[in-house]
């Protein structure tokens, strides 16, 4: 019961004291008018950190999107390119093994196929050897077109690269406003 009439007793003084110095025209009274405008000042200054810090928020946010848009247009492209290379290289090799293959039946190290009807030997060694030539540009043309494939792949995996970096440059400066946006204890 003490405890409590401890209490009531210091809530009666504290609301006695606000009351005497909010009394107009006793001598404890002092001008607040400087005070109150110190304070707007100060508000105002807070209200216009707080709009420019959040114009910079947005626009680093949509500067990431973007970016993020641009690394997966980029990377989009890479896998295509990817596609693309695996087949060519799997074209290629077949047609090199084919015309291994021919190579090997016309020089003789590999026995040819028996003539069938009424085509002979050396016909069937002609024929193939207008194959092995006909083949043989197509390899040509097809490593060229893997060399060419290889090399964009390698463009386009520096593209992403790169992309990758100005995302994470990106990334750091918005993770730095967060932290300057933190209230400071």
């Amino acid at each position: 019961m003490s405890g409590r009439l401890v209490g009531v007793v210091a809530t009666v003084l504290l609301v006695g004291s606000l009351a005497a110095a909010q009394t107009p025209g006793t001598s404890g009274s002092r001008d607040i008018m400087p005070e109150l405008l110190a304070e707007v000042r100060g508000l105002r200054v807070a209200i216009e950190q707080m709009t420019s810090s959040a114009s910079r928020v947005q626009l680093a946010l949509g500067r990431l999107q973007l970016q993020e848009q641009r690394l997966t247009v980029a990377n989009s492209r890479l896998a295509d390119i990817r596609n693309q290379l695996g087949s060519a290289q799997r074209g290629a090799a077949e047609m090199q093994e084919r015309a291994a293959s021919l190579e090997s039946m016309v020089s003789g190290q590999i026995e040819m196929p028996k003539p069938e009807g009424q085509s002979t030997a050396e016909q069937i060694r002609r024929q193939m050897n207008v194959e092995l030539q006909v083949l043989q540009r197509q390899v040509v043309v097809a490593n060229a077109d893997v060399q060419r494939l290889t090399l964009e792949e390698n463009a386009l995996a520096n593209e992403v690269a790169g992309e990758e970096a100005r995302w994470a440059d990106l990334n750091r400066q918005l993770e730095d406003l967060e932290r300057s946006l933190r209230p400071v204890k």
